[in-house]
């Protein structure tokens, strides 16, 4: 005799919705109001980034570049923003304040695209701040955080100057090294290799120093002094000498008589 199956699948379905049909419609709810809300967040987004953007197209001053980052804080343009505002301020011999300003753009931007720049400029700064032990120190760091990064060659050749500076002329050329071998393709390289030339190593301690000889005396050097003379003093002093008593009259000096001669 054929036994009745209990599971009604259409019976299981209706029973399900019964039990969980507000959940359904809860998460359904849910669902469209995340869409909505991330469609409304890219709206406002790319209409808050426009407006920044035209916005900082119309700024020339300092002035007018922080309002641009005070009124569209993590905006692309807000980005931009605090780069040129930052070079106003270099400008303007405000190394101190412009320093602030980048140090700002990297703490809030640390992925930007413009990230190395900024710290290549800090260093700039404290350069022209009269700082170069922390300037040396910064382009040390910047060169060893981002080995990949386009700003690590040009922060190694920044490095070379410095060194000369302080007379440390292997250090210097140990820099120039370094960038030629990892760092060939790049525009730094030519610079490096023309500073390399002009480095040269310092003359070593145990290297004997060949006597210089002493030039012989050229014919000019001899006729330059031209002898001893007696002075006007000496000559005077001087007394002719007595006439021989055999010296002829000719000799001594006497005129001799004319005599007509015998034909």
């Amino acid at each position: 005799m054929p036994t009745l199956s209990s599971a009604d699948p259409l019976l299981e379905t209706q029973v399900f919705w019964d039990r969980h049909s507000i959940k359904v419609f809860a998460v359904l709810l849910l669902a469209l109001l995340a869409v909505a809300a991330w469609g409304g967040y890219r709206f406002y987004t790319e209409r808050r980034n426009t407006t920044a953007a035209n916005l900082l197209t119309t700024a020339k001053t300092a002035a007018e570049y922080q309002k641009v980052v005070a009124q569209f804080p993590g905006t692309p343009a807000g980005g931009s923003a605090y780069l040129l505002l930052a070079e106003e301020q270099r400008k303007e011999k405000k190394f101190s304040e412009a320093n602030t300003t980048l140090q700002s753009f990297v703490e809030k931007y640390p992925a930007h695209e413009l990230k190395g720049t900024a710290r290549l400029a800090i260093a700039a700064n404290l350069e022209s701040l009269g700082k170069g032990d922390e300037a040396l120190a910064a382009y040390q760091r910047l060169a060893a955080d981002d080995p990949q990064g386009f700003s690590a060659p040009i922060a190694l050749l920044s490095q070379v100057h410095i060194l000369k500076e302080k007379n440390q002329v292997e250090e210097a050329r140990r820099v120039c090294e370094t960038i030629l071998t990892k760092y060939r393709e790049s525009l730094a390289a030519n610079e490096a290799t023309r500073q390399l030339r002009l480095l040269k190593p310092p003359p070593s301690a145990d290297t004997p120093t060949a006597a210089i000889p002493t030039p012989a005396p050229t014919v000019p050097s001899l006729l330059a002094r031209p002898p001893d003379l007696p002075t006007a003093a000496q000559t005077a002093d001087v007394q002719p000498a007595a006439a021989s008593p055999t010296a002829t009259p000719a000799a001594q000096g006497t005129p001799r008589k004319w005599r007509p001669r015998k034909r």
